[in-house]
């Protein structure tokens, strides 16, 4: 088995063959011509239209009995054109079983007829007369045995197609209505494993129905924690009274990863669905209760398993949306959230204030705004914020004094305690030399901090509040029992990539310029702790970016770590395809291993972090999304990509 093919990447196709109504033999030939194509393009599930074979508007032209004796024969040629082939192909065409015609989908591979599986829900409604010509599928009846075409083989809705080397790929057919029925047989298909839902359909088009189909294709894939071919008939089709725009797509847990536009003369859409994440989807997700079903009947089928190369897009910033419009709308509501959490907190609480420990950085600024808004909510004045700034060994004039701008023209109540000589008497105390820039040095100015600030929230009856953030939490990067600990988190699950938009944000659309101008510059002030002295004429004597690696690439180890559960490997895989052009491999994998053990390291601190609010689908509250032993070994998660 390829080793790509371990990731979970399966190439599927979606094609839209021109077509000749009643004509068989036209038709046979477009959809073995398409077959063809879209196997050497290396796709692993190929799905046509609702009764392409035939054409689906072929009306009481399916009485005829030469209509159905050519479809029939169409299949063997079609079953016969895929030897050699290793894709699962579904072909629609009628089929007459017992002195009745049914409407189905034929799954065809390596010249072999697996199934075939008919329509359940049969329009009968405006323009719609299938009633008059087709049976509806049993629902309620088990699989049978018919012989069509050569073949002595399984008849009924409730079947899936299995690959028997990859164990999350089980594929289920439906029939265009079927999805627009109340319970589509999806739902059961989902239900008994698969993982894969194709769908033939002949949908004609009217105002505004592509954008319902759409919605419709991609929120059924969403609930369903499945990949959703959808294969639409196109040119062709009678156009007597309809018309048939080939409109097509293939999304996956609710996203839209190809699509053929209607009336666009691409005749096959390409993407690759990743099975391994629906089922750890579907692991996460409890009440998905996805198992065997002893009522369906499993098919194995398999074949080569090729080299999926990756079409489909991954966003370098994942929790962070790619349009505009989108990204100040999440912005909008991140803030509401946390605002909202954080005033009912102080009002539970009974709090007087509100303390803050303000450096100048990001996340500090971030927290800042929200508790402003906060108290805004409350109907208090902002001098109940009390915001301390501790200068040290290592503070900046620039962030220094972009700490004081921010408290003045936010009106909050402002403290400056200058820190240094705390730290020196207690690193004299403990017998270690103030030159010594090592981690009892930088841990001491943190817990100072800390400390000054819980006193200070106790004088003013207030809590701290904390302002690291979720990947600082990932990694580690904070300082137990320091910065580490607040009273209550309003940054802890917003990645960093993220408190950059934020802030940003609030800068594009707050109205005091001259506060927007210190947003901007906190915005261009390289990320640092600020706890080593600079030197040489530098502004900073560290940046966190040096020592840890890029946030960017964090954020999306993170992402995807977590969020899907993805191999190191695989992560590697994605993480050079989406930073292609900006980081050397090299660099990408050092700072993966970098990931990879500061996360295992260090949970122990998250395991004891306080309360904050969640704001997205990726968190590591212990008290939540992540539970995880505090001495986790990474060595396997390591030899995975060396």
């Amino acid at each position: 088995m390829a080793d790509t093919m371990k990731d979970g990447f399966i190439k599927v196709a979606a094609a839209t063959p021109e077509l000749a109504v009643a004509d068989c033999t036209f038709n046979t030939e477009q959809i073995i011509l398409l077959m063809k194509k879209a196997q050497e393009q290396g796709s692993a599930i190929i799905v046509f239209p609702e009764l392409c074979v035939t054409g689906y508007c072929c009306s009481d032209l399916f009485s005829q009995d030469r209509l159905l004796e050519a479809a029939e024969s169409s299949l063997i040629k079609i079953i016969k054109a895929s030897k050699g082939i290793s894709a699962l192909v579904f072909i629609g065409l009628p089929v007459q079983v017992c002195g009745k015609l049914f409407n189905c989908a034929a799954a065809v591979q390596n010249g072999k007829l697996l199934g075939l599986v008919p329509k359940s829900y049969l329009p009968n409604y405006s323009e719609f007369y299938e009633v008059r010509h087709f049976e509806p599928a049993d629902r309620n009846s088990e699989c049978t045995y018919i012989s069509f075409a050569g073949f002595t083989v399984s008849f009924g809705i409730g079947q899936l197609f299995c690959h028997k080397g990859i164990k999350e790929l089980v594929v289920g057919a439906e029939i265009c209505e079927d999805v627009w029925g109340q319970i589509p047989p999806s739902v059961s298909h989902c239900m008994a494993g698969a993982t894969i839902i194709v769908n033939l359909s002949a949908s004609p088009e009217s105002i505004g129905k592509p954008e319902y189909r759409r919605d419709l294709i991609g929120i059924h894939s969403a609930r369903n924690i499945c990949g959703y071919i959808y294969a639409n008939a196109g040119e062709g089709e009678s156009t007597t009274d309809l018309v048939y725009s080939g409109h097509s797509m293939i999304c996956e847990n609710g996203s839209t990863l190809a699509e053929r536009k209607p009336f666009d003369k691409n005749e096959i859409i390409y993407t690759e669905i990743d099975v391994k994440r629906l089922s750890h989807e579907r692991i996460k997700t409890t009440d998905f209760k996805a198992a065997f079903n002893s009522s369906y009947r499993y098919i194995y089928f398999g074949g080569a398993v090729y080299d999926t190369v990756l079409t489909r897009s991954f966003s370098k910033r994942p929790f962070v949306p790619e349009d505009e419009e989108s990204l100040a709308k999440r912005c909008r509501f991140i803030l509401d959230m946390q605002s909202s959490a954080l005033a009912k907190r102080l009002r539970h609480a009974g709090c007087k204030t509100a303390v803050i420990g303000i450096s100048g950085g990001l996340d500090s600024t971030l927290a800042l705004l929200v508790t402003v808004s906060a108290m805004d909510k409350l109907g208090k004045g902002h001098d109940d914020i009390v915001t301390v700034t501790m200068p040290c060994f290592g503070t900046g004039k620039r962030t220094r004094g972009n700490a004081e701008k921010l408290c003045e023209y936010l009106n909050t109540r402002f403290l400056c305690i200058d820190i240094a000589d705390a730290v020196k008497v207690h690193l004299r105390d403990i017998d270690h030399p103030d030159n010594i820039y090592d981690v009892t040095y930088e841990n001491a100015q943190a817990r100072e901090r800390t400390q000054v600030l819980m006193d200070m929230a106790n004088k003013t009856s207030g809590i701290v509040i904390g302002t690291g953030d979720l990947s600082e939490m990932a990694l580690g990067w904070s300082t137990y029992n320091g910065d580490h600990m607040s009273m209550y988190g309003v940054n802890c699950s917003v990645p960093k990539t993220l408190v950059r938009y934020l802030v940003s944000y609030y800068a594009e659309y707050c109205a005091d310029e001259k506060l927007a101008a210190v947003l901007r510059d906190v915005l261009d002030t390289p990320v640092s702790p600020e706890l080593i002295p600079a030197v040489h004429g530098q502004e900073l004597g560290q940046r966190t970016e040096d020592i840890l690696g890029t946030y960017e690439l964090h954020d999306f180890f993170l992402y995807y770590f977590v969020r899907f559960g993805y191999s190191p490997a695989k992560i590697f895989r994605i993480a050079r395809t989406a930073f292609a052009g900006a980081y050397e491999d090299d660099y990408i994998e050092s700072t993966l291993h970098t990931f990879i053990k500061r996360f295992f390291i260090q949970q122990f601190k998250r395991s004891c972090t306080p309360d904050g609010v969640k704001v997205g689908s990726v968190t590591l509250s212990p008290r939540g999304d992540w539970r995880m032993p505090s001495d986790a070994c990474f060595g396997d998660f390591i030899s995975d990509i060396e």
